[in-house]
């Protein structure tokens, strides 16, 4: 788990917390970005008096790990007597570095990143199980997860899972139509702005060419990378990273009520967890 465990969290000493610290917080492994009325000079100055007495070190080294997850599987947590079911359906995707990051964000957001998104459109619009459905990826340096998500009412667990799937297959089954690109690509291009309309967002916006090592001219290029994408690109990128198989499947919810039509789709073993994710016995 990325927040870890209560056991884990009772484990962590000081001295670790400490150790973590001054091993990856040394001035070789930062950046400062800075936005707003100053001058470059004044920055300089303030920046010397501020840290010029921080020193290098030896910061962990990235790795490049491999993309691997779990065979597919549903992880039933059980929370008794609900309502609603929280549905997730994830898999590993690639780094922030990927030739493909163009294709799969246009891909998300016909797929579930926006309100007129296929997997919205299903399970809100036309079945009426949830108010609302969306997927992401969230793009790291090495590889990071992407997930379709939804709360959906108990009864309609076991079919909302199918009509995700169902929507994961079409979008490799066939490309999407040239209605849902341009939707998708104008989403992107058209937002830019907003990422540099305060000097907060451009800050935070530029984190990312240190973070992720994009280069200072990115962004001057994203509008023609994103323009480059097509329908073939995206049905390419979704059967390399949006694989059934690969797929985990995790429901929190009324055990009792949703195990048996999870069960009859068919998605790899079922197991049951408590909600703290232990092993349900």
């Amino acid at each position: 788990m990325e927040l870890g465990t209560e056991a884990s969290t009772r484990g962590t000493s000081r001295d670790d917390i400490a150790g973590f610290w001054k091993k990856n917080f040394v001035a070789n492994n930062a950046a400062l970005i800075v936005a707003g009325p100053i001058t470059e000079a004044e920055v300089k100055t303030m920046a010397e008096k501020a840290f010029g007495g921080w020193t290098r070190g030896t910061p962990a080294a990235a790795t490049s790990a491999e993309m691997t997850t779990t065979p597919a599987r549903v992880v039933i947590v059980d929370v008794g007597k609900s309502q609603q079911t929280q549905l997730r359906v994830a898999t590993i995707g690639p780094p922030r570095n990927t030739p493909d990051y163009a294709s799969l964000n246009v891909m998300n957001l016909i797929l579930g990143g926006l309100f007129s998104s296929r997997v919205n459109l299903n399970l809100r619009e036309e079945h009426s199980w949830t108010y609302g459905a969306y997927s992401q990826f969230i793009f790291r340096k090495g590889p990071g997860p992407f997930w379709i998500g939804s709360g959906v009412d108990t009864p309609s667990t076991a079919p909302a899972v199918g009509e995700i799937f169902k929507e994961i297959r079409k979008m490799a089954e066939a490309p999407v139509t040239a209605e849902e690109l341009a939707m998708g690509k104008d989403a992107l291009v058209r937002s830019l702005p907003t990422a540099f309309e305060t000097s907060g967002s451009a800050v935070n916006t530029l984190n990312d060419l240190f973070v992720y090592d994009l280069g200072l001219d990115y962004y001057t290029k994203y509008p023609a990378m994103i323009s480059g994408v097509t329908a073939e690109s995206i049905q390419t990128a979704v059967k390399k990273y949006l694989v059934p198989e690969k797929m985990v499947v995790v429901a929190v919810g009324d055990q009792a009520a949703i195990e048996p039509g999870l069960k009859k789709l068919g998605l790899g073993n079922v197991e049951m967890r408590n909600p703290d994710a232990t092993v349900k016995r």
